[in-house]
């Protein structure tokens, strides 16, 4: 298994700036294929935001953040980060890290139920 702990979440301004990490327990390229970051606001469905493959570190992500998100790793210090720019009010959820095992070793995935292992989540307010 391993454990997973988001951090850097906070409140912004809209068009501020976030950079949030997810600090693996151990060497999550040995065990998942990809790690994602999703968020979840209250009342709605978690849902994909970014998404990087281990082994390439080739990206995906959501529409709704392209051209103002960057997912990136540093697979030595076994952490993922997610720089949020522009930041909108829309943004406003709890973000999570999750790690994919088996679902995302052709394609990228931010299918919900691809991701095995899951953070508690920080939180990010982005007001008007």
């Amino acid at each position: 298994q391993v454990q997973l702990l988001e951090s850097g979440g906070g409140s912004v301004q809209a068009g501020g700036s976030l950079r949030l990490s997810c600090a693996a327990s151990t060497r999550y390229t040995y065990v998942s294929d990809c790690m994602g970051w999703f968020r979840q606001a209250p009342g709605k469905e978690r849902e994909g935001v970014a998404v990087i493959r281990a082994g390439d570190s080739s990206t995906d992500y959501a529409d709704s953040v392209k051209g103002r998100f960057s997912i990136s790793q540093d697979t030595a210090k076994n952490t993922v980060y997610l720089q949020m720019n522009s930041l909108k009010p829309e943004d406003t959820a709890m973000y999570y890290c999750a790690a994919a095992t088996q679902k995302c070793r052709r394609k990228l995935t931010l299918y919900l139920y691809d991701y095995n292992y899951w953070g508690q989540g920080t939180q990010v307010t982005v007001s008007s």
